[in-house]
């Protein structure tokens, strides 16, 4: 299991590290967006894998089921991270920030 998930992990990595280093140094706000989106959706599935990993090993071909995923996620065509973020963790997500935050004053 090791060197399939490093490399998993590096495919999941290397490619979008290296394109949210060029989001940073453009004056263009949107590639910001889609990398950070990225990363926050990237940031969950680690999580989710990590709490399910007992359930890895009964998956066939769950190594290259996970690196297309990411490439979905990534790949400029589909940009599947914004549909994932959009569709999945903000309904979940943005609630519970709501209720942290203080209440506005009113004016």
């Amino acid at each position: 299991m090791g060197g399939m998930k490093l490399m998993t992990d590096l495919f999941g990595f290397a490619y979008p590290a290296y394109m949210s280093f060029k989001a940073i140094e453009s004056s263009e706000s949107i590639d910001d967006t889609q990398w950070l989106t990225y990363w926050v959706v990237f940031g969950f599935f680690s999580i989710a894998e990590n709490a399910m990993s007992f359930l890895i090993e009964w998956i066939p071909f769950y190594y290259m089921i996970k690196c297309l995923f990411f490439l979905w996620l990534y790949h400029p065509k589909f940009l599947g991270a914004g549909l994932v973020y959009n569709q999945i963790i903000k309904p979940h997500v943005m609630p519970a920030l709501e209720r942290t935050q203080p209440p506005k004053k009113q004016e």
